[in-house]
């Protein structure tokens, strides 16, 4: 079957790059989707034998396609379908034409990539075994996350998956490879919120006040102790601040300083010893300080782990069909994933699909930046992998 689902692939790039552009062009925010979700729907009707199921999340949904013997194993494909708040700068045809979002991280190729899976999987459904489910899904780029809220609505109760699959574009990876890395992947993110409380006042009279300026600059170098002594040396992790808001004036102290940062790990127990630690360091240095810490911590995405099992399966699988010197190993990634909330429920594998060719320049921009795009002849057989990793590993 795998020259069947390659040769459709190929039959139907034209309409994936479709999909893929009018998705660009009407790019919508996280949970506010409706259109594309809209579209996706519109698409999936003209397919036999599929069935839409939207009760997991106001925006996106989940495509049933039933095979031979649909009870003998149950596998669910992702994608991501929500953009980003930026401003695409890119001179194309298929420009976004909603000011302020773009699809900068390749979620477009995501969806479309998984529309014509679906159409594949529809035209194979007496040739392949058991139940596929294409999960459509809102929200990733924003806490906290549309896996999170699709689980948390029963979603695994309800297609109780033998394993998760998922792919994500990379412009770091030469089009026509794909990257795979089996156990930790992804790390977890969490989103940290310091506000300061001092007593500002004349710059010239700091002896008069309680200076929350001072104390956010011992407090960032203070932070940095959380990874190179609190955390074991082996365990990828990073603390920054991005974000730092005194708001006085060459001859004025504020009252307040404001602190924004992250904190990503690849563990999850010194995830949260690590994260009480920053609360500890903040209040401490404050109260050394003479100010108060008010802290904030938002917890995030979990570590994305990668099946072993499951990876070697698909190593298998996509060697074969795309060559082993085109299947690589990737290193860790301090990035985060919502597709990690499935990880932790089933075995799953988060893959990525390489964009990038050097000779179009345009396609090696990174991931969120506005003039990301990507190699589109990819989507020649990125629908065909996804069809593959359904249809041909094994329970």
């Amino acid at each position: 079957m795998k020259e069947t689902i390659k040769s459709l692939s190929e039959q139907f790039y034209n309409e994936t790059r479709e999909y893929r552009r009018y998705i660009h062009m009407y790019p919508e925010l996280s949970f506010t989707e409706f259109q594309t979700t809209e579209f996706i729907i519109d698409v999936l009707s003209g397919f036999d034998g599929v069935e839409v199921f939207r009760d997991f999340s106001e925006t996106g949904l989940v495509a049933k396609i039933e095979g031979k013997n649909p009870g003998k194993k149950s596998v669910a494909l992702r994608a991501d379908i929500d953009a980003l708040p930026i401003t695409e700068t890119n001179d194309i045809p298929y420009k976004s034409k909603n000011e302020g979002i773009m699809h900068a991280c390749g979620h477009d190729v995501h969806t479309a990539s998984l529309l014509t899976a679906c159409r594949m999987l529809s035209m194979l459904k007496n040739e392949f075994e058991g139940t596929v489910w294409c999960i459509f899904q809102p929200a990733e780029e924003k806490l906290p996350g549309g896996a999170k809220q699709m689980l948390d609505n029963g979603l695994f109760e309800f297609i109780q998956p033998d394993y998760v699959v998922g792919q994500h574009v990379m412009p770091d990876v030469e089009a026509g490879k794909v990257g795979i890395r089996s156990g930790n992947f992804m790390a977890s993110t969490d989103e940290i919120y310091i506000r300061l409380h001092g007593k500002g006042g004349h710059a010239a009279l700091p002896f008069k006040l309680k200076d929350p300026v001072v104390a956010q600059a011992q407090l960032m170098v203070a932070m940095q102790t959380v990874v190179s002594r609190v955390i074991p040396a082996h365990i990828p992790s990073v603390l920054s601040f991005g974000k730092v808001i005194a708001n006085g004036a060459t001859n004025i102290i504020p009252d307040e300083v404001l602190l924004e940062g992250t904190f990503r790990t690849m563990d999850e127990k010194w995830r949260k010893i690590a994260l009480e630690k920053v609360t500890d360091i903040a209040e401490k240095v404050a109260s050394v300080s003479g100010v108060q810490a008010e802290v904030n911590i938002v917890n995030g995405y979990p570590v994305l782990y990668n099946d072993p099992a499951i990876t070697e399966k698909f190593r298998r699988v996509a060697s074969d069909f795309l060559g082993e010197h085109n299947v690589i190993d990737l290193e860790v990634r301090m990035t985060a994933e919502d597709f990690a909330y499935y990880s932790h429920q089933a075995p799953s594998l988060f893959y990525r699909l390489g964009t990038g060719n050097p000779d179009k320049p345009e396609t090696l921009n990174s991931l969120h930046s506005s003039n990301f795009n990507v190699d589109e002849e990819v989507m020649r057989f990125s629908p065909a992998l996804l069809v593959l990793s359904a249809v041909s590993m094994d329970k």
